[in-house]
């Protein structure tokens, strides 16, 4: 597992998809964005991720349905969350900029 992966462990969920988000930092993930050259066993780059608790997680996989909001808010909502995602690995050191924590 990598280390961005690994990050994700006992984290907030930085999804928050408005009444469904656990808010249970003890089932966090780095839910990895769909990209175009993703599929079936095909994740996109961990960096491509958000950390997202397992509600919200079910929600953007399809596992189950939340009928309150479109594809495109959830796929904003996942977009959003990897933003906030980015901006915490950095923070932490798990990622830098130009050779910068």
């Amino acid at each position: 597992m990598s280390s961005l992966r690994q990050s994700a462990k006992g984290m907030a969920c930085l999804v928050r998809i408005p009444g469904v988000c656990g808010f249970d930092e003890s089932t966090t993930v780095l839910a990895h964005i769909r990209c175009k050259n993703t599929g079936v066993g095909m994740k996109s780059h961990d960096l491509h991720g958000a950390y997202c608790c397992a509600r919200c997680h079910d929600v953007l996989d399809g596992r189950v349905k939340q009928g309150n909001f479109s594809k495109t808010e959830l796929s904003l909502m996942h977009l959003e969350g990897m933003v906030r995602t980015q901006l915490s690995m950095l923070a932490h050191g798990y990622i830098s900029i130009n050779g910068r924590g």
